[in-house]
């Protein structure tokens, strides 16, 4: 079976301060690196005064990532922080480490240990869980087949998560990725390859 594992809730953790600086972490699921970007933006929100918001997401799979050093030196801080979630062999989890300059300057070198520091720390702490992995995939297909594709989404225990009903039906389905070759292959047959299947744009 395909898993990953992540991280099963929102979570925050402070380190003690590094000459002055003030560092913590937030911790939080992240599918998508949108889901990224708004947890960066609400921490802005909740702390306004704080001097950078560095952090990483990592998706699933080796090139889904992105991070920010967020005005810190270039690799200071958004790739230790990284290489913290990787350590941990983690996917869909995003991190930001929040600091407040604390008047004495820590240098490149000083700021990836205390930036991934904060990270390793925080991470040692959340509670961590196995997912199974999923495609989302738009099936489309006229009327008349619907009892069709109802029967193999039923043989599979699969409920649409959206549906569109216009010249033709529309259902997103997220199918577990050990199961789509199998799952594709049920609905061609059943429905004479009358129906499409494309995978979602994200």
């Amino acid at each position: 079976m395909a898993e990953i594992v992540t991280v099963a809730a929102r979570s925050r953790h402070e380190i003690d301060k590094i000459k002055g600086s003030r560092f913590f972490a937030t911790v939080a699921p992240a599918a998508a690196v949108d889901d990224a970007l708004a947890l960066v933006a609400s921490l802005r929100a909740e702390f306004p005064d704080a001097t950078h918001h560095c952090w990483a997401w990592r998706g699933r799979g080796r090139d889904h990532y992105r991070y920010s050093d967020d005005g810190e030196p270039s690799g200071s801080a958004g790739r230790p922080i990284l290489g913290a979630v990787d350590g941990r062999e983690l996917a869909d989890v995003a991190v930001v480490v929040t600091r407040y300059y604390g008047g004495t300057k820590l240098g490149t070198g000083g700021l990836a240990r205390a930036y991934r520091l904060c990270a390793v720390e925080t991470l040692a702490r959340v509670e961590l869980v196995r997912a199974r992995t999923t495609t989302e995939v738009v099936l489309r297909f006229d009327y008349e087949r619907s009892g069709a594709v109802q029967g193999v989404l039923a043989a599979h225990r699969l409920e649409p998560i959206a549906s569109e009903y216009g010249a033709r039906v529309e259902l997103r389905v997220a199918v577990p990725d050990e199961e789509l070759t199998r799952f594709a292959a049920a609905l061609r047959e059943r429905t004479a390859g009358q129906v499409t299947v494309e995978e979602a744009r994200r």
